[in-house]
């Protein structure tokens, strides 16, 4: 499922008595749900990980602008925990067809475990460009996977400012969505219970936004033809034209 910012939408956005879009921005604010990335066993899997764990304060993994703005906690570094717990969301991450396909991932960065109890949130920010404690890598792509169901918590929802207003993700447990770093967004206060979420950033091989968005939709079309009609013509001219496109914009880090 694709949330666009542009009229004609999936989701669709609501197109009367809205000025045109910026032609700079119309591409770049693109949110694509992953469903079901972690299955149920896979859920319990990490509840019971982080069941017993110790969490301290967001801060201090945040830059100089977000820690102003950021009130959370996250998962303390216990590598054998952590170790656990990336096995237990990469084998998924890596399997996905549609995260392949949207983030175009060169690297992927460790995941930070995050949770949200009542009077938390995090105020508007862009993520950090540069991350990355040993070797450095670009953050093109922003991915939240969220751990626990809508209905555990009260408020906490991802906020996506767009040229159309805000948008707001909220979603069922194993379920994630990916969506462009440079994009200003927050999360909601949280008024009732706990949000628990696993949160990544990619460096892609394609970094800027509106390519990676033309390539998604491409690609899409082609995995259908591929499936329906793989030797035709059509079928060929489409390939090869993704491929060669990939090629055009692809940098090899």
């Amino acid at each position: 499922m694709i949330f666009y910012a542009v009229c004609g939408a999936l989701i669709p956005v609501p197109c009367r008595g809205i000025p045109a879009p910026d032609p700079e921005h119309e591409f770049t604010i693109m949110l694509i749900e992953i469903p079901e990335l972690l299955n149920s066993a896979q859920l319990e899997k990490i509840h019971e990980l982080l069941a017993g764990a110790r969490f301290v304060d967001g801060k201090l993994t945040a830059g100089m602008a977000a820690s102003r703005v950021k009130q959370n906690e996250e998962l303390a570094l216990d590598p054998e925990v952590l170790q656990r717990l990336y096995r237990v969301v990469m084998a998924s991450v890596g399997h996905s067809e549609i995260f392949r396909s949207a983030a175009l991932p060169a690297k992927v960065a460790d995941f930070i475990f995050a949770r949200y109890q009542p009077g938390m949130h995090y105020g508007d920010h862009v993520d950090d460009p540069i991350m990355g404690q040993g070797p450095k890598f670009r953050t093109d792509v922003s991915m939240t996977v969220f751990l626990n169901p809508p209905q555990a918590y009260d408020g906490g929802e991802l906020v996506i400012r767009t040229p159309f207003g805000e948008q707001q993700v909220k979603l069922e447990a194993g379920h994630a969505v990916v969506y462009p770093s440079a994009s200003v967004h927050r999360v909601a206060d949280v008024t009732r219970g706990e949000r628990l979420v696993a949160l990544t950033w990619i460096q892609s091989f394609v970094r800027d936004a509106a390519q990676r968005e033309l390539l998604y939709e491409l690609d899409q079309s082609r995995q259908q033809l591929l499936r329906s009609d793989p030797d035709s013509d059509l079928t060929k001219n489409v390939d090869r034209s993704y491929v060669n496109l990939l090629r055009m914009w692809a940098e090899v880090p």
